[in-house]
């Protein structure tokens, strides 16, 4: 054994030599089956085989070992006849060894059905304060053939706590309790026959794609209220990664073997070497809050977040309004911007007001020739509704979309849309559909608007992106704002000059560069233009000012707190608010994470007038947000730290800004409830409440029915 960490226990001198004869015996036992290779430190300990299998992933501090004794990888590759040819672990001859704190499995060649491959891989490990670094190299030089996937690290049989939750970072943020119901689930919904499901079930989740999942970050974890399990790819090229997480069946057929690791895309052809040594897995000791902290100390190697705009980070609400849909039916005019839109918001507080579908032809209808509507005055008239809708205070943020090319378009027809679009692993075009529906069947069933994708490398592309910018500065807008710029498509554009086509895994790092490009020229023009995009994904995030998230962030299992806890800094909306049911939790919900409200009344079709529930409520919440407004709009997000809550039945946030602090404090059972907040270091200033909410008056004990809510607000001591 190259590395043994044993610490013997108080006993007797009788039961101490027996103990460590014992220890011996089953040392020398282990030691005839299968040689260990450990690394060790005062936090965390990591064991291979000799087999090259994965004996020992322990946190020192609690004694869980996290590692099931299985192999750490396999790998697909493809041949002008075979797609995805399965390369696994279990039929190869690995060399294990140890040297200078690494240990290495390396394979000279690899093996399928008896036959060598003129394949090389090999894995390095090594310890890094609080997690393993798991290291590889993949080499081909096997003639027609391309390495196309490969997975690792895998913790394979994965030995879970019962009380161990599951985090993803889909829409920043969401928590199973099962993990292996959720998989099992999500394996066994998936389309017919898609899967080889006799095999095992998987649950699809990718950063950062919109695929079944949209992950803000690339990491996951397993937790408890004390310790977990950490995975994160640490990757600055942003390359599409697959978060495995996946059931094998048991010896009685059950499917209940759990694996968990990360999914890379070498896209490597003969004469090719591919490396990554952005994978880790961490046990750690303490709440989730951990995960984060992980993350983020990663992040701020290539994090380049500015400070927004002021008015920006004390945006409450905004109403999201379609001018004209892409079949041409007028929702607004661009006199009602001043008019009707102005005077509703201000019923609300909301004096930002975010334009779709404001050109001529509508939303969604071609792209990308945004002119403004002729009938309305054309560019003059757009102009003036925005200068009449600012005056005496209102911002406007104003939509393109930063992919999409209409086929109908003169761009498309008689322009390069076709040249810069996405092709497939054929040369085809992409194509994508949004299948909004009038009054009758035939629009969306049947004849919706085709659009192809926009390839964002392309300079022509840019180009364009950075007039609208311009051009959305000259109207008079606040913010430009570019649609669908912050994920990566279900498919991706493909290069198939070569033997292979080979796909485009570095779309999201794309789309930030060209992101990066418009800040820089916004800040040229004021450092008060703002820019925004939708998805929220920490690679683009960084170049935005604010962030219109997709989908819900008040669901079942959202846990947006993982996102603002990590990056409090990004200015995040809310989403699918936009009718008159219920109101209270998911408006409470927004007010508890800090998120904008997304005022999105039918679809962005009608205003909030038409939901009096809403209306009247968030007039109320938003009263409350303009008093606290430094510190639960624009003061920094602490979710449970600095405080105390003595309910866990009791939702309750922390926020500061200089020497204050707000606790926002909000509960959705329907049985009434009591807490104690206590915020150390702090004294007691003063509370508002909304729907029954009560304070005592040292503000040590609030009540709350179902869907009440508080602020109690505090004034640093020390």
């Amino acid at each position: 054994m190259q590395s043994i960490r044993c610490k013997m226990p108080a006993l007797p001198k009788l039961m101490r030599a027996f103990a460590a004869f014992a220890l011996l015996a089953a040392m020398a036992g282990t030691a005839a089956a299968s040689q260990l290779y450990t690394l060790v430190n005062d936090k965390l300990q990591v064991s291979i085989t000799d087999k090259g299998e994965l004996a020992s992933l322990k946190n020192l501090e609690t004694g869980q070992n996290y590692a099931g004794s299985g192999h750490l990888w396999r790998l697909y590759y493809d041949t002008p006849k075979y797609k995805e040819l399965q390369v696994t672990a279990d039929s190869q001859a690995p060399k294990v060894s140890r040297k200078d704190g690494i240990i290495t499995i390396s394979y000279d060649k690899l093996t399928l059905d008896g036959r060598a491959l003129d394949m090389q891989v090999r894995f390095d490990i090594s310890l890094e304060d609080d997690f393993v670094r798991f290291s590889s190299e993949v080499k081909n030089n096997e003639p027609h053939t391309v390495i196309r996937e490969l997975h690792y690290p895998l913790v394979a049989n994965m030995p879970l706590p019962k009380d161990h939750k599951l985090l993803i970072t889909d829409t920043g943020g969401q928590v199973f309790n099962d993990v292996r119901k959720e998989i099992m689930k999500r394996g066994n919904t998936a389309a017919p026959y898609r899967s080889p499901a006799q095999y095992f079930r998987q649950w699809d989740v990718r950063y950062p794609a919109r695929f079944v999942t949209t992950c803000a970050s690339n990491c996951f974890a397993f937790f408890s209220d004390s310790q977990g399990l950490y995975f994160g790819s640490h990757d600055p090229s942003f390359q599409d990664t697959w978060h495995g997480l996946r059931l094998y069946p048991d010896k009685a057929g059950n499917f209940t073997q759990l694996e968990a690791g990360f999914y890379k895309y070498p896209q490597c052809v003969n004469g090719q070497t591919w490396k990554c040594d952005a994978n880790v897995i961490g046990p750690y000791s303490g709440t989730w809050h951990q995960t984060s902290k992980l993350y983020r100390r990663w992040a701020d190697t290539w994090w380049e977040h500015r400070d927004p705009p002021a008015w920006v980070k004390r945006m409450k609400s905004w109403q999201r309004i379609i001018l004209r849909h892409q079949y041409g039916e007028q929702f607004f005019k661009y006199t009602d911007l001043p008019g009707r839109i102005k005077n509703v918001g201000e019923s609300v507080g909301a004096d930002t007001v975010f334009a779709f579908g404001w050109w001529e032809t509508g939303m969604d209808n071609g792209n990308p020739h945004y002119d403004a509507d002729p009938a309305q005055g054309g560019d003059a008239g757009w102009k003036k509704a925005i200068a009449d809708y600012k005056k005496n205070g209102g911002r406007l943020l104003l939509y393109f979309n930063g992919k999409l090319i209409d086929r109908e378009s003169e761009f498309y027809k008689n322009g390069p849309g076709k040249e810069i679009c996405y092709k497939d692993n054929t040369g085809a075009e992409l194509t994508e559909q949004y299948r909004f529906t009038g009054m009758a069947t035939f629009l969306g069933s049947y004849n919706a608007r085709t659009f192809v994708v926009a390839d964002t490398r392309d300079p022509r592309w840019q180009k364009m992106l950075l007039e609208w910018a311009a051009r959305a500065y000259d109207y008079g807008a606040d913010s430009v704002f570019y649609d669908q710029l912050g994920y990566v498509e279900r498919t991706t554009n493909w290069d198939i000059s070569g033997e292979f086509p080979i796909p485009n895994h570095r779309v999201l790092a794309d789309k930030a560069a060209v992101l990066k490009k418009i800040r820089a020229q916004n800040m040229k023009k004021s450092p008060e233009f703002a820019l925004g995009t939708e998805w929220l994904t920490d690679a683009t995030a960084q170049y935005c000012d604010y962030i219109h998230i997709y989908t819900t962030t008040a669901g079942p299992n959202s846990f947006i707190d993982w996102f603002r806890y990590t990056f409090p800094e990004v200015i995040v909306s809310d989403r699918e608010i936009r009718d008159d049911t219920d109101i209270e939790r998911r408006v409470n919900n927004t007010v508890l994470k800090g998120l904008v409200n997304d005022i999105e009344i039918y679809r962005c079709r009608d205003l909030i007038d038409k939901t009096p529930t809403y209306q009247a409520y968030l007039a109320k919440i938003n009263e409350i947000k303009q008093r606290y407004i430094d510190l639960i709009v624009a003061g920094t997000y602490r979710d449970t730290e600095g405080f105390t809550n003595s309910n866990p039945q009791v939702e309750a946030r922390a926020y500061t800004n200089g020497n204050g602090m707000a606790v926002v404090v909000t509960q959705t059972v329907e049985a009434p409830q009591t807490t104690a907040i206590t915020v150390p270091g702090y004294k007691y200033k003063e509370s508002r409440t909304a729907n029954g909410a009560t304070v005592s008056k040292d503000g040590g004990k609030v009540s709350l029915g179902q869907h009440a809510l508080a602020v109690l607000v505090y004034e640093k001591t020390m």
